[in-house]
């Protein structure tokens, strides 16, 4: 479902404390009736959908409508498999930001908004410092986890855009959902990065009780 460059019409799916960058991969099962059907609908059209964080309270209006962040994450479905069930695991590759314009009136059980693609704002500075802090506290987290040195080298890697490590870092590494969420409606690359950078230091530091 798409209208324009910029202006998409995409089914959302509003998740609690999922946030879908851009630049990365994110596997979902997907149980509900009525988002079964939208995989299903989405894969005889152009397999596009949009990610959005539920907000706070939905619990109560979860059934119905309940709202939604307006910066989301659009992207592909990849790869899927339709269970025996009816249900579905599906793979989605993410493309852009975009930010909710308006819902749109829909016959169908999961909902539909027009929604406006969101582009970045490139660095104006030499980001190479934030970049090789981000490499280090990156390098350091994964000794204080124990975990393999290079597995987070697909997301630091060069030669891609830095807002790409940017949302590659925090997809695969923050916990904070509010953070992530935060981040996801951070345009200006420059800002993200320091945001970053910064949360991977906090982040660091907790793990090690600040013995380094």
């Amino acid at each position: 479902m798409s209208r324009s460059r910029s202006t998409l019409v995409l089914p959302i799916f509003p998740l609690p404390d999922v946030t879908f960058f851009p630049h990365t991969l994110l596997p979902l099962h997907v149980f509900e009736a009525r988002y079964r059907v939208m995989v299903m609908d989405t894969l005889a059209r152009d397999r596009r959908l949009a990610v959005v964080k539920l907000r706070p309270g939905y619990e109560a209006a979860y059934a119905g409508k309940p709202a939604v962040h307006p910066v989301a994450g659009a992207g592909e479905i990849v790869s899927w498999e339709r269970l025996a069930s009816g249900r579905y695991n599906i793979l989605l590759k993410g493309e852009h930001r975009v930010r909710i314009e308006r819902e749109r009136p829909s016959d169908t059980l999961y909902r539909v908004v027009t929604a406006q693609r969101l582009d970045d704002v490139p660095p104006a500075g030499n980001v190479v410092p934030v970049l090789d802090r981000i490499r280090g506290a990156c390098g350091r987290l994964l000794r204080a986890l124990d975990r393999p040195a290079d597995l987070l080298d697909t997301a630091l890697a060069d030669g891609q855009p830095p807002g790409a490590i940017a949302d590659r870092i925090a997809a695969a590494v923050l916990p904070d959902a509010t953070l992530r969420q935060e981040l996801l409606e951070t345009l200006d690359v420059a800002n993200r990065l320091a945001r970053v950078s910064a949360a991977l230091e906090d982040l660091v530091n907790e793990l090690l009780g600040g013995r380094e």
